[in-house]
């Protein structure tokens, strides 16, 4: 048994990566907590255990004792506190395990999810992805592989916490550590680093052995090291730029894909005014001033891109306001120029030492070019103040327009579209010679013209006879109305004869009174003098009672 209790202390050891003796040691102190348990009255009590073969020897003032002679609750005590003393052991090794790996990275599997934390799985401890150390819209399943970086740890009465994270810029170094050789043997060097998590990250590296080249030892060979780099972090964008210790040049390096067209630096306000082309602009700010923006942190300078005109406009305006100082010319401007302040606002802002100290002039002198220029900016900006105002203003006019043209459209509308049925104008008469519609209300025939008109024939008479006998049994009512007047004298069409049955008509009858009022008088077509009324008779003679002879249409 001896050197089975040997065996199982190894073992534990081995697996909570806890020293042999501190095990030991707490199997003593578990065993003397028992004994006081039972002798609650005794002081000197002794306990050890033999390193090599494992025997276990107690004394009780003196007197040795058997461990064996204990009782339930002494060995369940023993129990306890030996538990107890091997998790506190387990809990300092865990703490300065993760403590020296802090920077670096390791491997997990995910737990579970606690709230918006992810728990990782790191094998004999737990540690917590926070909500803000993931990167923007990427998801992990359970039970998946997972790489963070060890970014704290802590330690807690009942736990060590440990803090991983994907989006410190550390992440990128040591993920470059695994998958680039030189980087780990430093024969490359990472010399900044600035990220936005999940969308682009800017490296600038440099090669301390001439024969190796940065920037391709980075990417590798068709791109096969950055892109297991790009993969690990869900496709974030890298850029890999080429270190220099010219401040020009790694600025340009930094903005790239956008081509530079000139920079302008001021030390004394750690500012870099950078000229683009028109074309070049987008590019140069990038997606939400994104480039610059990494560009700037990657540099350490403050990064303001203009284009050619508002460059070569605050070059106008800056020398316009020195050269309104009594004894400035233009080597002075130069000279202020090259200093990397290229408008007014700079050297308001720089103030008058640098002047002083840089350009070796009298604080009187200095002064009033601050002032100067401070009165100028103030100028300028009222100005674009202004002119802002007024462009927000046009922009705005144009719209009230709309709606108060709104009806006019509407109405104008309306007057195109056609008018209803009701208000549709009279047809036109018929052409002289075509005989007249049968649906006219009945009126006072013109009297016929000039011409006389010869009587129809029987073939004539017969097709205008059969009208009313198909339309209804009795003759249809004819409304007068002006008729257009034919260009040549046309002869007046003939009486509509009555139907079969009944006798044509020799002459007119009068009207009787119950007849409707005639229409006004129509003009001959001749001497434009009024024709004379024709009577028309409804009962025809020689016809039955209560029978209507049709009229014949009228004709000017």
């Amino acid at each position: 048994m001896n050197q089975e209790l040997l065996r199982i202390v190894d073992g534990l050891a081995r697996d909570k990566n806890i020293d042999r003796e501190t095990v030991l040691e707490d199997l003593e102190a578990a065993m003397l907590s028992a004994i006081r348990k039972t002798n609650t009255e005794t002081e000197d009590i002794i306990v050890r255990i033999d390193r090599e073969t494992g025997d276990i020897t107690a004394a009780v003032d003196g007197e040795p004792m058997s461990i064996r002679d204990l009782g339930r609750i002494a060995a369940q005590t023993a129990k306890q506190v030996m538990i107890q003393r091997i998790r506190e052991a387990e809990r300092g090794s865990i703490y300065e395990e993760y403590l020296d790996r802090r920077g670096q990275i390791v491997t997990g599997r995910t737990a579970r999810w606690e709230g918006g934390s992810l728990v990782v799985e790191l094998g004999r401890v737990e540690a917590i992805l926070p909500r803000s150390e993931q990167i923007p819209g990427e998801s992990h399943m359970p039970d998946e592989r997972i790489r963070a970086l060890v970014l704290d740890v802590r330690e807690q009465p009942s736990q060590v916490k440990i803090i991983l994270s994907r989006t410190h810029p550390d992440f990128i170094r040591a993920l470059f550590d695994l998958e680039v050789p030189e980087v780990a043997e430093r024969i490359i060097e990472i010399k900044a680093l600035a990220r936005e998590a999940g969308y682009r990250t800017k490296v600038a590296v440099n090669s301390l052995d001439t024969k190796v080249d940065a920037v391709g030892a980075c990417v590798g060979i068709r791109g096969s090291r950055i892109k297991n780099i790009v993969d690990e972090l869900g496709g974030e964008k890298i850029d890999i730029v080429r270190w220099n210790d010219s401040s020009k040049i790694l600025i340009a390096n930094a903005l790239k894909p956008a081509e530079v067209a000139e920079i302008a630096l001021c030390f004394e306000l750690g500012r870099a005014t950078v000229v683009v082309t028109d074309d070049q602009l987008s590019l140069a700010i990038g997606k939400r001033g994104q480039n610059v923006r990494l560009a700037a942190r990657l540099t350490g300078w403050d990064i303001d891109i203009l284009t050619p005109h508002e460059f070569n406009a605050g070059l106008d305006v800056l020398e316009k306001a020195l050269r309104e100082v009594e004894g400035v010319d233009s080597t002075l401007v130069d000279k202020v120029i090259a200093m990397g302040m290229v408008n007014v606002l700079d050297v308001e802002e720089v103030g008058p030492e640098p002047l002083i100290t840089e350009l070796e002039l009298d604080r009187e002198a200095s002064q009033q070019i601050v002032v100067r220029c401070a009165e100028t900016a103030k100028e300028v900006a009222e100005r674009q103040a202004a002119e802002k105002q007024a462009a927000q203003s046009t922009q705005a006019k144009p719209k009230a327009p709309p709606k108060a043209e709104a009806p006019a459209e509407k109405a104008e509308t309306d007057a195109s579209a056609p008018a209803p049925a009701e208000a549709e104008a009279p047809p036109e008469a018929p052409a002289a010679g075509e005989p007249a519609a049968p649906e006219v209300e009945a009126g006072p025939a013109a009297a016929p013209s000039e011409t006389p008109a010869e009587a129809p024939t029987a073939d004539e008479s017969a097709a205008p006879a059969e009208a009313p006998a198909a339309a209804e049994p009795t003759a249809p009512e004819v409304e007068a109305g002006p008729v257009a007047a034919p260009s040549e004298p046309a002869e007046p069409p003939a009486e509509v004869p009555p139907p079969a049955e009944a006798p044509a008509p020799e002459a007119p009858a009068e009207i009787p009174p119950e007849a409707p009022a005639p229409a006004e008088p129509t003009k001959n077509a001749d001497d434009g003098t009024p024709a004379s009324d024709a009577p028309a008779a409804d009962d025809a003679p020689g016809q039955p009672e209560g029978t209507t002879t049709p009229s014949a249409p009228q004709t000017e």
